[in-house]
């Protein structure tokens, strides 16, 4: 080889070393790495894998928006705490830039402490325990309500659903698990409830392991009162538990009324039929009305064509939703500007009820809007708040031995 031609050669190798490391940087930018934390196996492995549904069908939606792509990184929490936390570790140290979890409040506190100390940002898709916004924490955000958030409008909403029925309880029994959700309603519901006129009187608050595999002793005191309905804050394999005792002992409350999880979920549907029918659940959820709800209820019908759309669904979309977001207007994978930019979030155009996902100084969308959805045939329809509604409600619920 000639001088000239080494030199040349050279130089050329000289050039392309130098530019292949930024010729890295820009492919690795085309997609956010995100780690989802939810319970895929455990107690609550049921709904885990329901809120894992929502991240199949947002890769095509997001797109569709003009959103860049995002990488995910599945972690199953096992619904244990100490896992949960174990496994944001992991996830992070593998390469994750962002995480989104975790469903159950003691598990996403793990994986809120985690975040924060290693200083990846924290979208929570479901978890209501109000401490967790409440720690001063810089890279952990919460598009979900609080449970006093949950139980205001609950409330509210109860009190628009028996004046649009025409029939209101005046005794009730309110029961709830023992864990971290259960306990921090439990803890807000009388303080709450409070501030509400309410027709009903709470006679008796009778606590659960949401583990239990037999709920008749419960049960039956809280049939023992003679309350006009039931109020529960519960999961869904105890919420199965629970319609099969009423059955069993041969109640039926003319209201059942749930503030959580469980009673409309897919799986309680098809496990009971016709016994399944009725319960007002007071939840997160979406407005029917919305353009990207109906975007969203589409996409879900073509890929889970036997599944209705849920709460878990819908919030797991939404967090990527707001990483997808944020990471757009960063232009960087760079922790702290994703977490800037997630601070910055002001999206209008949403699926759950309310004006839309926008974060307050403690990473909390608190304007965010519960809403009432009854059991109809197998079916979920929104009886309130009456803008965000598709059906009239109907109390009292029919017997059990009636249908």
């Amino acid at each position: 080889m000639k001088r000239r031609q080494f030199t040349q050669a050279a130089a050329g190798l000289a050039a392309a070393t130098t530019l292949a490391p930024f010729g890295i940087v820009r492919a690795q930018s085309r997609s956010l790495k995100v780690g989802v934390l939810l319970p895929r196996s455990g107690v609550q492995a049921g709904i885990g894998q329901d809120c894992h549904r929502g991240v199949q069908v947002a890769t095509g939606i997001l797109k569709d928006l003009g959103l860049p792509g995002l990488e995910i990184m599945n972690g199953d929490t096992e619904s244990n705490v100490d896992v949960a936390r174990s496994r944001a570790e992991r996830l992070i140290s593998e390469g994750a830039q962002l995480l989104v979890g975790a469903f159950d409040s003691g598990q996403t506190t793990a994986i809120a402490q985690v975040a924060e100390q290693r200083g990846i940002p924290l979208v929570i898709n479901i978890a209501a325990a109000p401490p967790i916004t409440e720690q001063g924490y810089k890279f952990v955000f919460r598009n979900f309500p609080t449970a006093p958030m949950i139980l205001g409008d609950a409330f509210a909403n109860q009190l628009e659903v028996f004046s649009a029925s025409g029939a209101a309880p005046k005794t009730a029994v309110f029961m709830h698990v023992n864990d971290t959700f259960g306990v921090a309603m439990q803890k807000g519901f009388t303080g709450v409830m409070s501030k509400f006129t309410m027709p009903y009187k709470v006679v008796d608050t009778i606590a659960y392991d949401p583990a239990a595999r037999d709920l008749s002793v419960e049960v039956a005191k809280a049939k023992a009162t003679g309350a006009q309905a039931l109020i529960l804050v519960s999961r869904l394999n105890d919420a199965i538990l629970h319609t099969r005792e009423l059955v069993k002992q041969r109640w039926s409350p003319m209201a059942i009324l749930s503030m959580g999880p469980g009673w409309y979920e897919d799986q309680y549907l098809k496990t009971l039929g016709k016994l399944g029918d009725g319960p007002i659940s007071f939840v997160p959820w979406y407005d029917p009305n919305k353009k990207l709800a109906k975007q969203l209820e589409a996409a879900h019908r073509k890929a889970f064509p036997e599944i209705n759309l849920n709460t878990n669904h819908i919030y797991t979309f939404e967090a990527l939703l707001v990483a997808a977001d944020a990471f757009k207007r960063a232009g960087s994978a760079d922790p702290k500007a994703l977490a800037d930019a997630i601070r910055a979030t002001d999206i209008k155009d949403n699926v759950s009820t309310g004006p839309g996902i926008k974060f307050d100084a403690k990473g909390q969308n608190d304007k965010l809007k519960n809403s009432a959805i009854q059991n109809r045939g197998g079916k979920l329809v929104v009886v309130a708040p009456k803008a965000a509604s598709n059906a009239k409600p109907e109390l009292p619920i029919k017997p059990y031995d009636k249908r």
